[in-house]
Formats: C-alpha cells, sequence, structure tokens
C-alpha cells in the first residue's frame, strides 16, 4: 500500500505572503528556490540556498506542507511524514 499524507487537513492556503523569501528580502540576501507554506503562506527558500528558511519555517510552527513555486513544478512535501506529492492549487 502507498503511503499517504496525514497532514492535508493543514492545506489551508496557495495564496503567497511575498513575492521571495521573506527573511532573505528583510536580510537583503538571495535565495535559490522559493517554497510556500500551505498553512499561513509564508515563501521561503529551498534547502540548496544557504538561509534554508522553508525548513526552518517547519522548525519553528509545525506547518507541515510546503509547495514549490517555482514556475513549471507542481510537487508538495509534507516534513513530517516525509512525503513527496502533488497537490491542487
Amino acid at each position: 500500500m502507498a503511503k499517504q499524507c496525514r497532514h492535508l487537513d493543514f492545506v489551508r492556503t496557495d495564496r503567497p505572503r511575498s513575492r521571495g523569501c521573506e527573511e532573505c528580502l528583510k536580510l537583503g540576501d538571495t535565495w535559490v528556490h522559493l517554497r510556500l507554506c500551505r498553512t499561513c503562506g509564508h515563501v521561503g527558500c529551498c534547502d540548496d540556498s544557504k538561509n534554508r528558511h522553508a525548513t526552518r519555517h517547519f522548525q519553528a510552527t509545525q506547518h507541515p506542507i510546503m509547495t514549490s513555486i517555482e514556475p513549471g513544478e507542481n510537487w508538495s512535501w509534507c516534513y513530517i511524514d516525509e512525503l513527496a506529492m502533488e497537490l491542487p492549487p
């Protein structure tokens, strides 16, 4: 049986709160790719970015699901279940 995410009820938004990584914008820093928190709309940089703000957001809030907001990508990740998936926007 395929593993399924147990945290889909945390998906509340598909609207980013900013046009870039919120913390990097405040710091005047750069990022590689952007991730959207599906619980609150926070935008953070990916783990390939030096600051890893999307993961740090999860660690601080326990909001489990983030979605790539890079053009051409439509995958999401549940940090708790360690599961990649596709979610509707």
